[in-house]
């Protein structure tokens, strides 16, 4: 699993134990469009549910053109998921700089995200094509 690596337990439980952080998988067909161009197309996301936060799609990694991305030095921690790598997004003379991401070094709560890419919603277009 490209450098996967489970961690722990969150950290950020001890302080805040409310936070609630839901995985829950979702095969209705879904697709991810950049400029036009269709770079990711599953039956198979996880939907991320987390506390103050609209829910997010991950994308199984194998249903990513990851041709498509370039990975980048940005690395983020959340103390409920883990530690964030980030990819741009290029397509033709079109860049979306870190506009994917994913949680290669994830806690055990969210282990089924570790080789899954999530969009920021603000450069691509997530759609649902069909409910099933």
């Amino acid at each position: 699993m490209h450098g996967v690596m489970v961690m722990g337990p969150g950290p950020g439980y001890e302080k805040y134990p409310e936070h609630t952080v839901h995985l829950e998988r979702d095969d209705r067909r879904i697709q991810v469009n950049f400029q036009g161009v269709t770079i990711a197309d599953t039956r198979n996301a996880i939907m991320l549910h987390e506390a103050g936060y609209d829910p997010v799609a991950y994308i199984p990694r194998g249903d990513v053109r990851t041709e498509l991305l370039s990975e980048t030095s940005r690395e983020t921690h959340c103390p409920f998921k883990g530690y964030a790598s980030y990819w741009s997004i290029e397509v033709g003379d079109k860049t979306a700089e870190n506009a994917a991401w994913a949680y290669p070094r994830s806690y055990e709560e969210v282990t089924d995200l570790a080789d899954c890419i999530a969009f920021d919603k603000r450069f691509v277009e997530v759609a649902v094509v069909s409910e099933h």
